[in-house]
């Protein structure tokens, strides 16, 4: 029978048993707490390292940006460590551990610099188990694109003329990547003959009007914003000095001249002539008769005047190409800007290498009305400036210009590879 005496027994027992249930709770609770204390201050450890990872990515991608444009292993070393340099200051770096701090740098095949940051982080919770630190590694990889500045430039028209540019009937201009850059706003900004076919990325003509006769002309943009001459004031002009290494007459099969002044030359027969590499300035006039053969690899060519030039007088073979270093590293012809009055004087000059004709290199004539009759044996990767330009009956392929461009001119694009 169920009486008090024996429901007060039972509620003695009860409470009993739920002391003694909250007590091994209690036990399991304070056994557990260091585990979940481990475990959620570890996240935020990690979340933290996650964070400081983030920001030396970003401070690692500015030191190989910088230290990619330097040459020299020891001058890209001193400047990516100066990018990494501080940074326990500024983050969670873990300053006992300091010294497991380390910078490596490589260079690789394809001219891109690799950096390697490797460093330990210190830890708020982690350290009740005994880990002080979190070891993270990030890389980063830059290449800078060192060359002459054209971007896809090929052709830059800057004279602000009436028929800026001609194209007759017989021009056949091929290029993928090379575009035109017309900056005639006058009428007609150029004026395209039938039978002709001007094949570019892009022939861009900062005024609206103009005629065509025919022809094709493909990527045609009127109204648009032709880009402007990359060279201009950026080219070292030299001192001609006023004794000739050649002048007048020469004759001969074979024919190799020195880099130098060469004084109102003409050269008879049909010879071969080699320009030796190095800066060869075209004092007056250098005739070449019809029919010569023309080498110039690794040379530049310089006019000192606008009334300077080389005339050949066609059945051309011409082959030249522009340093790949030193002061004129990438420029193939150029003429001179800084005196004003030559700057108001524009002048012809023919291209006429009518046999065939390769040319690799930056020609810098804004004073020159340019007339091309040249047939291309290869394709000519140049970056031609001019202040205006006939062509006429001749088949050119070119493209832009893509190699190293003069010291004081040159532009280097860097960017991330990863």
């Amino acid at each position: 029978m169920f009486n008090r005496k024996t429901a007060v027994v039972a509620a003695r027992h009860l409470e009993n048993l739920c002391q003694d249930r909250l007590g091994n709770f209690g036990m399991i609770t304070a056994l557990l707490a260091p585990v979940i204390l481990v475990a959620a201050g570890g996240a935020v450890d990690v979340a933290a390292a996650m964070a400081e990872k983030t920001r030396l990515q970003g401070k690692l991608d500015g030191a190989v940006l910088a230290a990619v444009q330097e040459k020299g292993e020891e001058k890209r070393m001193a400047l990516a460590s100066s990018f990494m340099s501080n940074l326990d200051s500024e983050g969670q770096i873990d300053e006992d551990a300091i010294s497991q701090r380390s910078l490596t740098l490589a260079s690789n095949s394809d001219g891109s610099l690799s950096g390697t940051y490797k460093v330990p982080v210190k830890t708020s919770f982690l350290g009740i188990i005994g880990i002080s630190s979190l070891p993270i590694t990030i890389t980063s990889t830059a290449i800078a694109s060192e060359g002459s500045g054209t971007g896809d430039g090929c052709i830059y028209a800057l004279g602000n003329t009436s028929q800026a540019v001609l194209i007759n009937s017989g021009a056949n201009v091929k290029s993928e990547a090379c575009k035109v850059n017309v900056h005639s706003t006058s009428s007609p900004a150029f004026i395209m003959n039938s039978g002709s076919t001007i094949d570019t990325a892009q022939f861009c003509v900062k005024g609206t009007n103009y005629i065509k006769n025919g022809g094709t002309l493909t990527n045609l943009k009127v109204g648009c914003n032709a880009a402007d001459d990359p060279y201009a004031g950026k080219l070292p002009e030299p001192t001609v000095s006023s004794t000739c290494t050649t002048q007048g007459t020469m004759d001969g099969q074979t024919i190799s001249l020195n880099p130098g002044v060469h004084c109102a030359t003409t050269f008879n027969g049909s010879p071969t002539i080699t320009f030796k590499p190095g800066l060869h300035i075209i004092k007056g006039r250098m005739i070449i008769n019809s029919g010569a053969t023309v080498k110039a690899e690794g040379v530049t060519f310089y006019f000192p005047d606008v009334n300077s030039e080389i005339r050949a007088n066609g059945g051309l073979t011409f082959t030249a190409s522009a340093p790949t270093s030193g002061t004129y590293a990438g420029i193939l012809m150029f003429e001179k800007t800084s005196d004003a009055s030559n700057n108001a004087n524009k002048q012809q000059y023919i291209f006429n290498g009518s046999k065939g004709e390769t040319l690799t290199g930056i020609i810098h004539l804004p004073n020159r009305d340019v007339t091309y009759n040249s047939t291309t044996n290869q394709t000519n990767k140049i970056s031609l400036v001019v202040n205006t330009i006939i062509m006429n009956t001749a088949n050119w392929k070119i493209e832009p210009y893509d190699g190293k461009g003069p010291t004081s001119g040159a532009s280097t694009a860097v960017r991330l590879v990863n």
